[in-house]
């Protein structure tokens, strides 16, 4: 965007509000369970939200998590029975066949159908395993695994239960969506810049899936958390210059290396902050990996974090994106 002269459609400051209200909204938008074809419990957890809430005892996260386990199960066994008959299933064949079919039948992917995933390195259980989806989302697996192959199954499940939900005509972002969206952001935030940011971002994305509409709110995220919504604001770029450029664009290497070089600069600056806000987001990763989340917003931030960790010592290192 260009220094200088505001241009017209509002300034910068309401992207953050709308970031927030973004993930609120997504946070509520709950998939029923009747698109499998087994009845779990009411709490059960679901697409972009599974898990854990926040403040829960002990012996309730353990049920949360237990419940995690039957829908995830539960969509697996239904998701098998509806595309290859009756036995076991191997999940991480179903996924990825379940996105080449999506694009077989017309589905825009800019990357193509390919999933992708990464093993956390470790020489002992249990062991972690991530998966990126064609769209860019990331879930991870949410079970001790005593092996590799099981970390990869874990994730693999999540990430197919989330993909079957994400198919259901109530996660998209339909006129009604958005009515019921900005009525709970007025209520919350009383109206302002970020409501108006918020409905530009929602009839930008109208008709598309959740899934999505989070892959637009991780970029926002990021670009809050890095701080840099805040410089594009003191340069006078608008709203409409911000987002038809970031809504075009995908997290790249360029980007994670520029916010790796700005806390890397805050780090000289201040020492230990850098420590600091990694142990926090290696921390928000992992609650957020057990209890079932899209992981897309952590994932990144901690990779960019330790990227920044190398370029404050002076070494070669890279994140890699999620």
């Amino acid at each position: 965007c260009s220094a200088g002269k505001p241009r017209g459609g509002g300034g910068v400051d309401g992207l953050t509000a709308a970031a927030s209200m973004m993930m609120e909204s997504v946070r509520r938008q709950q998939p029923a369970a009747v698109a499998v074809t087994v009845t779990v419990t009411p709490t059960a957890p679901s697409a972009g939200g599974a898990g854990e809430e926040p403040g829960t005892g002990a012996g309730e996260g353990e049920r949360s998590r237990a419940v995690l386990r039957e829908a995830v199960e539960a969509v697996v066994k239904s998701f098998a029975k509806h595309t290859q008959g009756y036995g076991r299933v191997n999940v991480v064949e179903a996924l990825q066949e379940f996105w080449q079919m999506k694009q077989s039948r017309g589905a825009e992917l800019r990357n193509g159908a390919l999933v992708v995933y990464e093993m956390v390195p470790g020489s002992c259980p249990p062991y972690v395993c991530y998966v990126t989806l064609p769209g860019g989302s990331c879930f991870g697996s949410f079970q001790p695994c005593p092996t590799k192959a099981e970390a990869r199954r874990s994730a693999a499940k999540i990430a197919l239960m989330n993909s079957v939900f994400n198919e259901h005509p109530s996660r998209r972002i339909t006129p009604h969506f958005i009515t019921h969206s900005l009525a709970h952001a007025h209520a919350s935030n009383g109206g302002g810049e970020g409501v108006e940011a918020f409905h530009f971002m929602l009839e930008a994305y109208r008709g598309k899936s959740m899934l999505e509409f989070q892959e637009l709110m991780t970029v926002f995220q990021l670009l809050h958390w890095n701080g840099s919504l805040k410089a594009m604001r003191e340069r006078q770029c608008s709203r409409q210059e911000v987002l038809a450029h970031y809504s075009n664009r995908a997290l790249d290497d360029d980007m994670r290396v520029r916010m790796a070089a700005d806390w890397a600069g805050r780090e000289a600056g201040s020492p230990g902050c850098l420590g600091l806000e990694l142990g926090a987001a290696e921390g928000a990763l992992e609650e957020a990996r057990l209890g079932g989340r899209e992981l897309r917003f952590h994932k990144e931030r901690k990779d960019i974090l330790a990227l920044a960790s190398a370029l404050a010592l002076g070494r070669p290192g890279a994140g890699g994106g999620c």
